[in-house]
């Protein structure tokens, strides 16, 4: 693909009727902070199933084989395109329309799927300490949205101001944990160093599993692009919310392993609440827990404003409905996807939703790797020498260890997650896929704006070149099946059947053995497809030989 690319910024004008937002250094770092972590809440699960010591290890490896990769992918990409629905931009300027579609799309799901969970967590700690009948539950949830949509509806000058007084109060709790952990020093934090009874392998795998996802999200920033008036702030705010990020999870984790145990029982009776409510009174431990509900709204407030921009360069390219690039007159702000939004959170705050976590799991890992994937390729067509005092990644390697970091926990991440996470996973999967024709079919994507740049095939109604397209999106996805089914028998096989019929008790997910057969067969015709697919489409439906990416 070719790009006419003269330097400086692109698709800075992209949705010209949003409301442009100062950021200052503060204000990033806090955006970042609570639509990524909200506090150490999770690590707790970590350090019976690897080990107080590896524990402690992984959450420094981890941040430099994943966040800060990821960090330095977002601060460069949004620089180079400070657009909403940032996500969805790349891989179109990359890839094209189909990968743009099917990338942004998850993403999109994942942001309006997750708010619900934050939401429903938010309630089950009010009700540790106060008692609620189904019906004042149901009323505090509702209550929940309701404020946070409003606030969202004002503008992200007033988010901002919410997560900046979350944050503090977040970060000065994690701080008295630290403090008062190892001010009551009696453990020592690498004996054990892992969990021996689990073994090694699987110490390492759950451990990192685990961790990974206390350092996803930071795309978030991305979807915001196009309403930041000052960009280049973000490569600073992104390193300096890593780098607080970091010391928020060790001084806290450090200090509680210390000064509780035994380190077995983290995660069931002991808890961050722990240190406080032993060292220093019950107060501290219900003041902490108060907390715990502030870091849920925190998640809240921040997953409402990045998924209700995840649509808006989507409708602007004709590949969903119009309404949702809508803008509000006054507070120029998305108000029809936020108000969706909060109906959607309505509707699944009441339901059993665990499912939708473990179905967008997994491609919240191969979105964050695509993207690592997609910034390479951008380099090439956008080349850094051009984009003038832009921010970009110093370093002739600095690339590839971005990428190649991104690849290994990304695949990690994806396969030691669990049979159930990597098998659901791909409804989204062949959902998007299924979008994607519909939406081309119904609203018919960049060609209605530019038929020429992007030519229709009259016969599939797609774009020239689709069936080709799907065709490798078959083969890279039945590798991928194929391939994890083969380790996940040999990472599994001593254990899984009995597992997963504990865990479950019956369905699909309960049989593991039916899952590994299933995995297999998709694997395998998908493959099939994607072989079919590729040779009709070479002859019936090529991909144009001088199609050229743009970004307009």
């Amino acid at each position: 693909m070719k790009v006419k690319y003269e330097g400086g910024q692109v698709l800075t004008d992209a949705m010209p009727d949003l409301k442009k937002t100062k950021f200052s250094l503060a204000g990033i770092v806090f955006f970042i902070f609570c639509a990524v972590s909200g506090g150490a809440f999770g690590i707790e699960s970590i350090i019976p199933a690897s080990g107080p010591g590896l524990t402690l290890v992984l959450l420094i490896v981890i941040p430099l084989m994943w966040a800060l990769p990821m960090g330095l992918y977002v601060s460069e990409l949004t620089n180079l395109a400070p657009v909403d629905s940032g996500p969805y931009v790349w891989m179109k300027m990359a890839f094209g329309e189909f990968w743009g579609f099917v990338f942004g799309l998850w993403m999109a799901v994942a942001w309006y799927l997750t708010g619900a969970s934050y939401i429903v967590l938010a309630t089950d700690y009010i009700g540790m300490y106060v008692d609620m009948s189904p019906t004042v539950a149901l009323i505090v949830k509702f209550a929940i949205i309701l404020v946070f949509t409003v606030v969202n509806l004002l503008g992200l000058e007033e988010v901002n101001v919410v997560n900046t007084i979350f944050t503090f109060i977040i970060l000065a709790a994690f701080l008295a944990v630290g403090i008062v952990g190892l001010a009551n020093w009696e453990n020592n934090p690498f004996d054990p160093f892992m969990n021996v009874e689990s073994g090694a392998f699987s110490s390492l795998g759950v451990g990192i599993a685990i961790g990974v996802w206390m350092f996803c999200g930071y795309t978030a920033i991305a979807n915001l692009g196009g309403e930041i008036e000052n960009p280049r702030i973000i490569p600073k705010g992104m390193k300096l919310c890593i780098l607080v990020m970091v010391i928020s999870y060790i001084l806290p984790t450090l200090g509680g392993i210390v000064s509780t145990g035994p380190w077995s029982e983290w995660g069931t009776t002991i808890d961050y609440s722990t240190v406080l409510l032993t060292h220093v009174g019950k107060w501290a431990g219900v003041a902490f827990m108060i907390v715990a509900v502030i870091s849920q709204l925190a998640l809240v407030n921040a997953t409402t404003a990045t998924a209700a921009r995840s649509f808006m360069i989507l409708g602007k390219d004709h590949l969903c409905p119009k309404f949702l690039s809508t803008v509000s007159k006054n507070r120029k702000v998305p108000i029809w996807p936020i108000i969706i939004l909060a109906v959607l959170n309505a509707v699944l705050v009441n339901l059993d939703f665990e499912i939708l976590v473990i179905i967008l799991s997994p491609l919240l890992f191969v979105c964050y790797t695509g993207f690592a994937v997609a910034f390479l390729k951008l380099r090439k067509l956008y080349p850094v020498e051009k984009r003038g005092d832009l921010y970009y990644v110093k370093g002739k390697l600095s690339p590839y260890y971005i990428v190649i970091a991104m690849l290994i926990i990304g695949i990690v991440g994806i396969l030691m997650n669990g049979t159930e996470y990597f098998l659901l996973g791909y409804v989204l999967i062949l959902f998007a896929l299924l979008m994607y024709i519909i939406c081309k079919k119904v609203y018919g994507g960049l060609s209605v704006e530019n038929p020429l740049q992007y030519p229709l095939n009259p016969k599939t109604g797609l774009g020239k070149g689709d069936t080709v397209r799907v065709g490798r999106f078959f083969l890279i996805f039945g590798v991928l099946a194929l391939g994890g089914s083969f380790f996940l028998r040999w990472y599994e096989g001593d254990w899984g059947h009995d597992y997963y019929l504990d865990l479950y008790g019956s369905g699909l997910i309960s049989n593991w053995e039916l899952m590994m057969t299933i995995l297999t067969w998709l694997g395998v015709i998908m493959l099939a497809l994607s072989i079919v697919l590729h040779l009709v489409g070479k002859k019936a439906d090529p991909i144009p030989d001088d199609e050229e990416c743009r970004v307009a």
